[in-house]
């Protein structure tokens, strides 16, 4: 160990303040408040997806897991550095013992419920995932897919291991990154580390507002969270004397530190909800409150002796396996509810994920961290056969169409409704523009194709492209400017989406230059109505000023909120085995503006 090891500080020299200090395990910072804090985590994850209204933000569970999990891996790096060289295989075997016996569990016993509950195509997104998850890159998978607050997210089994991948990702260099870095000096280390997290910071802010999927799945815009995780273990110092008592002004100032961190936490839970520009400078909230309880929290702190209590340690130590088992299960019981699976079930589910996650950890998680039982190449190769087994189920079930076979003549017929290209329907990217694009993006053809004398406009979001797709069919001649999360009103408060007010503008000089006979406004209103960022009778009567003023003789119709299906119509009819034939019906709930509350019949394939 260098000189410069023995000092009493990781960031710089000198004495190490006692405010940071608290008692080591070897030289690990470790103690049961970080358990505690674990459960917090979990819990605050597993009601939100629970959908208990009061914990709107508890997704931001998984960024305390992250700050976390930067914290106590870097912590082991360390120690493990000052007993000698940094082994980078046995890193790697740690993260596999601790990581992959639970994960590959929960796959194998989601498989048997998703052969004989999901539809096909919902099985080949099942088997894509299962790929996806064993090769540690399901938060690029599910960013391609969907977005985490999207309506059908809540279907997705395994959306929940993209914060798995994302760690996995970090740490595949995280190590590599320090035996390149430690022999220039810890606090060479530390200052490169403040580097990544604000660029990653940066990133995660510009993101959240102009590529919110990318900014929530992807490592750039997360690496900050598990990075300032790694700062605290580099700058965290061991107590110079761990019986003495701090001073009543250091104990006064812990108190005030951990309250402080435990307000954050709690105010991002409760006061966080889908809307929330996410991860960007609002993550620091919760980021930060993890660092403050991680870095101050001691059984001698009131906030602390909450965190240290037998429940809280116990949930936390099982807090890995309560996080993988939850959502499948609450995904499963939502499919066999067509959604509608209500609070009470959940909840019970969510009771059951901690039992299950109790046996995992008992049966699964401890003896595979045992090496007197397991060794090295034992677990890496069981972990190699496992996941090429499960990733080849995953294969084939893409490659067979989700074993469409199972299901009976009408019922295949009615599964082809599922499976349908909406970039080419839609015009994807060139008349119905993405979240990441700009109205530069419109396309020449989007004016009404070679004519471009469009004797109809539509003009709107998603839903507008979609009304678009069977107008088209009668009026070739149509013209569509749409664009995703952008209602065509002048003047909306779109604080999610700012590129809104340049499409709503080009639009409208679109219209000065087209001047079709026909305008056809359309979105999804209740949509910006829940989010508080817009108006309808207002703003739609500022728009159709707005159109006036350039084009009088324009026709201007508004399309109220179509019935909304969670799942899809046809997807719906295909769990209630309902078939395409007219005599037939159902009643289900529709979500629209105006329509809240009542019911729709549907028969057969006239909506």
């Amino acid at each position: 160990m260098s000189n410069e090891n023995q000092r009493s500080g990781f960031c710089a020299p000198g004495r190490a303040s006692p405010i940071f200090a608290r008692p080591l395990q070897g030289m690990m910072v470790y103690g049961q408040e970080i358990d505690g804090l674990r459960a917090i985590a979990v819990l605050s994850v597993i009601r939100f997806h629970v959908g208990l209204r009061p914990f709107s933000g508890g997704f931001i569970g998984v960024d305390v897991f992250f700050v976390i999990s930067g914290y106590l891996i870097t912590s082991i790096l360390i120690a493990e550095r000052a007993r000698g060289p940094l082994r980078v295989a046995d890193f790697y075997e740690r993260r596999a013992r601790r990581i992959l016996p639970a994960l590959f569990v929960v796959l194998l016993a989601c498989l048997p419920f998703a052969w004989v509950w999901l539809t096909p195509s919902d099985l080949q997104d099942f088997s894509q995932s299962l790929v996806a998850v064993s090769a540690f890159v399901s938060n690029i998978f599910f960013y391609l897919k969907s977005g985490y607050f999207d309506s059908d997210a809540d279907l997705q089994p395994l959306l929940h291991t993209w914060s798995l991948a994302v760690e996995e990702q970090y740490y595949l260099l995280f190590p590599l990154f320090l035996l390149v870095t430690w022999r220039l000096g810890k606090r060479w280390v530390v200052a490169a580390l403040v580097v990544i997290a604000l660029l990653s910071l940066a990133a995660a802010e510009w993101g959240s507002v102009r590529a919110p999927g990318a900014a929530f799945y992807l490592l750039p815009s997360r690496a900050w969270e598990l990075a300032i995780g790694a700062i605290l273990a580099l700058c965290l110092r061991p107590n110079p004397d761990p019986e003495l008592a701090p001073a009543p002004a250091r104990r006064a100032l812990r108190e005030a530190a951990t309250l402080t961190g435990a307000a954050m936490i709690g105010y991002s839970v409760v006061h966080f909800d889908k809307y929330t520009p996410f991860p960007g400078v609002y993550a620091l909230i919760p980021a930060t409150g993890a660092v403050l309880l991680i870095a101050f929290a001691t059984p001698a702190t009131f906030v602390g002796r909450l965190l240290s209590t037998r429940v809280m340690v116990g949930i936390g130590l099982i807090s890995y396996s309560a996080y993988l088992w939850h959502q499948p299960l609450f995904a499963f019981a939502r499919m066999r509810e067509l959604g509608q699976a209500n609070v009470q079930v959940l909840l019970l589910l969510a009771f059951f994920s901690l039992g299950l996650a109790y046996l995992s950890w008992r049966y699964v998680e401890s003896p595979l961290r045992n090496r007197s039982l397991f060794s090295r190449n034992t677990v890496f190769a069981g972990a190699l056969l496992l996941a090429l087994g499960i990733s080849g189920a995953g294969v084939v079930g893409y490659a067979f169409g989700g074993f469409a076979d199972r299901l009976s003549a009408p019922q295949r017929e009615l599964n082809a409704y599922i499976r349908y290209d909406p970039d080419s329907l839609y015009r994807n990217g060139t008349c119905f523009l993405l979240s990441e694009q700009s109205f530069e993006d419109f396309a020449a053809e989007c004016a009404g194709g070679l004519t471009n004398n469009p004797g109809l406009l539509v003009w709107g979001d998603s839903h507008a492209a979609a009304l678009a797709v069977g107008l088209r069919s009668a009026r070739p001649d149509l013209a569509q400017y749409t664009a995703a999360a952008c209602p065509p009103l002048i003047g909306a408060a779109l604080r999610s989406q700012p590129r809104c007010k340049g499409v709503n503008d080009f639009v409208v000089s679109q219209i000065a230059r087209l001047k079709p006979r026909q305008i056809v406004l359309h979105a999804n209103w209740l949509f910006y109505v829940r989010r508080k960022q817009a108006n309808p009778s207002m703003d739609i009567a500022k728009t159709i000023d707005a159109i006036r003023m350039v084009s009088r003789t324009s026709r201007i119709y508004v399309v109220g909120g179509v019935p909304q299906w969670a799942p899809n119509l046809p997807e719906r009819m295909l769990r209630m085995h309902i078939p395409l034939r007219p005599e037939e019906y159902m009643e289900t709930p529709v979500r629209g503006i105006g329509a809240v509350g009542l019911s729709n019949r549907v028969y057969g394939n006239r909506t």
